[in-house]
């Protein structure tokens, strides 16, 4: 297995626990508060290197084993969620400067529709190594 490849599974894995444990997390303790939201910026961190390491990757072996519909349906997915993550690191940010307790309290709702959108990509992505 290429190195740069472990390195992008390592990166997108770890974007996949820290997001999961920041959202229930943030969902267990009822508000949002300093350490969910380093754990959300954390994950968009490592989200953000795992997928420009694997689009280096897809660069260099294009057109190999799967096809332009697949590539394509996880690239745009893959921005989408990237794009969604940083919205969310951010309005968390947000919530949390401000400090109202009420939108602290229910940010988890919106937590758990991004995580779940965040979701696929991510399967999208094990589906195709799995073909390839």
């Amino acid at each position: 297995m290429d190195s740069k490849l472990i390195i992008a599974i390592v990166f997108i894995t770890s974007a996949l626990l820290l997001y999961t444990v920041g959202v229930f997390g943030e969902r267990r303790s009822n508000t949002l508060n300093k350490k969910h939201v380093i754990i959300f910026w954390c994950g968009l961190v490592c989200d953000t290197l795992g997928t420009l390491t694997m689009g280096q990757i897809a660069k260099a072996s294009a057109g190999i084993a799967t096809s332009a519909f697949t590539q394509n349906l996880h690239g745009i997915t893959g921005f989408l969620a990237i794009v969604l993550m940083l919205f969310h690191a951010g309005w968390a940010t947000y919530v949390l400067a401000k400090g109202d307790e009420e939108k602290k309290r229910f940010f988890h709702k919106f937590s758990i529709v991004v995580w779940t959108i965040w979701l696929v990509p991510y399967f999208i992505g094990m589906v195709i190594g799995m073909m390839g």
